[in-house]
């Protein structure tokens, strides 16, 4: 079977050289635009590409307001101070997520309180959340959600649309407002990923993107917070070191941040994006004969939540247990075929052992058996 697939993901790549898990695509007009961005000398914070990159991605998901940031990390953390956490307060989270989720709770002087996920999903699961609240949880008089020993504020709920699966947004609105915590999408992985046919990124009060090299489209580094006017022009403003406009004077009103993207990168970004809607079609083709490849086997493979439309940034597997993960693994990328596991748990790193956690089954069980497989924009896709 793994000589089968190595020769599957070889066909479908027209090569015989090595093949990485997800490489970008530069065959639009990033050079021109790239250039011309050069050719104006407004390379940094400054430009016209930075502004149509917003307008074009708040066009492209549907939303009031798209703020541009350098990476989808700092976008989080943005997010986060946009929803009043504080040093101290508790943010529920994945277990099964990329470090950078975590990170910018941290970053806030805040922790995150774990909980399952899904396995119909891998992101974060509203049952799970709505039984440790139940047990360990309470409104106090202020209305604030809070832990029943402590007294530590709750603050926020920050799930992921895990390889750009979405999670079950409806009911998980409904367990956030019941115990009145905030949502944030950490969409970083889902750009063009849909729920019920709205754009992920749309339901909580801020949703992010990344655009890190390895994603759907990118700008090199970059990110973007995804939210309505009057929040969208509050992240502006404190990514632009909180600076208020004048002629000549430098005179800033509170502490900021020096998150914006460069003029730059934007202009990569205005480029990729021209070509989204293609990339998103050949990730739909890959997945699919993905799935006829796989059916039958042992090895099942991870397919977007029903009433969902996923953008298939990853394709993954679900092996039978840890050893067949691992000898798919060793054989894969010793034939120069890279295939990845999935993170491992926030839970075992040693930065977040002491958090507060629910059962994690579900996370623990995905984590010893899912694989990556190379998901890059098909050859056949590739415009010349």
């Amino acid at each position: 079977m793994l000589d089968s697939l190595i020769r599957f993901v070889r066909n479908q790549y027209r090569t015989n050289e090595f093949i990485p898990l997800h490489a970008p695509v530069f065959n639009g007009r990033e050079r021109e635009l790239v250039l011309d961005t050069i050719n104006s000398t407004f390379v940094s914070s400054v430009g016209t590409y930075v502004d149509r990159f917003e307008r074009d991605m708040a066009a492209f998901t549907c939303s009031q307001r798209a703020v541009a940031v350098m990476n989808g990390t700092a976008a989080l953390h943005i997010a986060l101070k946009l929803a009043d956490v504080l040093p101290g307060d508790l943010v529920v989270t994945q277990s099964l997520t990329f470090v950078a989720t975590c990170n910018a709770i941290a970053y806030c002087s805040a922790e995150p309180l774990f909980v399952d996920v899904d396995r119909s999903t891998l992101g974060l699961s509203p049952a799970a959340l709505d039984a440790w609240l139940a047990e360990y949880a309470l409104i106090d008089d202020n209305g604030d959600c809070r832990t029943r020993v402590g007294h530590r504020r709750i603050r926020a709920c920050l799930p992921m649309h895990t390889f750009g699966h979405p999670v079950e947004l409806d009911s998980l609105i409904t367990v956030c407002e019941r115990w009145h915590l905030i949502l944030i999408e950490d969409a970083a992985e889902s750009l063009g990923s849909y729920y019920k046919g709205r754009h992920t990124g749309n339901f909580g009060r801020i949703g992010v993107l990344s655009f890190n090299g390895n994603k759907i489209m990118t700008t090199g580094g970059g990110g973007m917070l995804l939210t309505d006017e009057i929040t969208g022009k509050r992240a502006k403003h404190l990514t632009t070191t909180a600076k208020i406009q004048h002629p000549y004077e430098f005179v800033h009103d509170e502490i900021g941040y020096n998150y914006r993207l460069p003029n730059l990168n934007a202009a990569l970004g205005c480029a990729q994006l021209e070509q989204l809607p293609a990339f998103l079609e050949s990730k739909r083709i890959l997945a699919a004969r993905y799935i006829e490849f796989f059916k039958g086997s042992e090895f099942q493979p991870i397919v977007e939540p029903e009433g969902c439309r996923s953008n298939y940034w990853l394709n993954g597997i679900i092996c039978q247990d840890s050893k067949q993960r691992d000898e798919l693994l060793q054989t894969t990328n010793n034939a120069g075929v890279m295939t990845r596991p999935i993170w491992a748990l926030m839970t075992r790193l040693p930065i977040y052992t002491h958090a507060l956690r629910g059962p994690l089954d579900n996370a623990e069980w995905l984590g010893a058996r899912v694989v990556n497989l190379p998901s890059s924009v098909l050859p056949e896709s590739i415009a010349s």
